[in-house]
């Protein structure tokens, strides 16, 4: 529900609160470890699962108040900074546990989030007309380029049946499930493959480990530039940028998994692998990742919510997967197994897409009493090329 809380009752609360609660939990974590053992530690991990949650749905209410149409995919590709954070974690969470200990680990991921907390505060209102630091320009500049939604704070009431059915938005939603499923076996089990299949040590480990977070970041950045600039040439409509990116995102990282099956007893073949199919995975910010906001913009922090929810559950499946068929038994072949999986996951979900996807605006985005009007130019964005708009 991260994505319709932050609709209802804006993101500003709702990012910086679960982000709040997550900052005290960690904190908290190495304390509860000695106290209640490893069920204390399980519930507070479960707590800053559902706080964290929020984070990427919320996001998306934020770009449909402040970001024109025609930087918004500049603005998603910022959400990778996420795998930006887990290059830089990863490293110094092995010299910290390596110079000092676990426990610090913990002490310094929370007091950093208390301190993004207080920022996000400080400088963050939910739109543009609430804002009392801005200028007059740029906030009629947003106004006129984002149109009424820049300034309504009313939620509109969600269509559930049309969204519900409505093959774009499920489109979204297994794509973003089968790229974060393989997201989270990166992240959760790559570290114990170098461990375990290749004998790294921690601080090594950490080194390499972060190498493909720092790939998908600037991937991020190039393709969301890219992106946006030919949709202003109007060459190509939003449907095909979204599925030409979303392809190259999802479906080749698919057959580097399948060179990292016959490939992944080597260090240098294992790190260039996943280096590179992370990287390419960054390339989602130019694809799905900010359709919600090109089909629905009203609801995308809906849509994002809901996506974000069953990519959840498949970060729980593949932990049991990975776990079911390695348990003890932490070999390249076992391995082998694993990396068939991800390589058909990525599959689906890039077909799935090149099916089903759309970049055209949903005639339920609006509710009655604004369909009754014209749409504003914004609304009409993604109908005609962005050079053509007088926003």
């Amino acid at each position: 529900p991260g994505g319709r809380l932050a609709e209802v009752i804006g993101p500003k609360k709702v990012f910086g609160y679960t982000l709040l609660i997550a900052s005290i939990v960690t904190l908290f974590t190495p304390v509860t470890a000695y106290l209640s053992g490893y069920i204390g530690v399980i519930i507070l991990r479960i707590v800053i699962g559902f706080m964290l949650g929020v984070t990427f749905p919320a996001m998306q209410p934020i770009a449909s108040k402040w970001i024109p149409p025609k930087d918004r995919t500049k603005f998603v590709s910022n959400m990778m900074a996420s795998s930006l954070g887990a290059a830089i974690t990863l490293p110094i969470s092995g010299l910290l546990i390596d110079y000092f200990n676990w426990e610090s680990v913990f002490y310094v991921t929370g007091v950093l989030g208390l301190v993004w907390v207080a920022i996000w505060f400080l400088v963050m209102f939910d739109t543009p007309s609430q804002h009392p630091r801005i200028t007059k320009t740029e906030r009629e500049y947003l106004e006129k380029s984002i149109g009424v939604e820049s300034t309504n704070r009313k939620p509109h009431k969600v269509p559930w049946v049309r969204l519900f059915t409505s093959k774009p938005v499920w489109a979204i939603i297994i794509t973003h499930a089968a790229s974060v499923f393989c997201y989270f076996t990166f992240v959760n089990q790559l570290p114990t493959y170098m461990k375990h299949v290749l004998g790294l040590d921690i601080k090594k480990n950490g080194v390499l480990s972060s190498f493909p977070y720092i790939g998908k970041y600037v991937m991020a950045l190039i393709t969301s530039y890219i992106a946006d600039y030919v949709r202003g040439t109007g060459k190509m409509s939003t449907t095909s940028i979204r599925k030409f990116f979303t392809t190259f995102a999802v479906g080749l990282p698919g057959i580097l998994m399948i060179a990292q099956v016959y490939l992944g007893n080597s260090t240098i073949w294992t790190v260039s692998i996943f280096t590179l199919a992370l990287t390419l995975n960054g390339a989602v910010t130019a694809g799905y990742l900010g359709n919600g906001l090109d089909i629905a913009p009203n609801f995308s922090g809906t849509i994002f919510g809901m996506a974000n929810t069953l990519s959840s559950i498949g970060g729980f499946v593949s932990t049991y997967i990975v776990a079911d068929l390695t348990y003890q038994n932490e070999t390249y072949e076992r391995f082998q197994i694993v990396f068939w999986i991800l390589a058909a996951t990525y599959f689906v979900g890039a077909l799935t897409y090149l099916l089903f996807g759309t970049g055209k605006l949903q005639d339920w985005n609006s509710s009655e009493d604004i369909i009754k009007k014209p749409l504003p130019d914004a609304e009409l964005a993604e109908k005609e090329p962005l050079n053509k708009q007088t926003v």
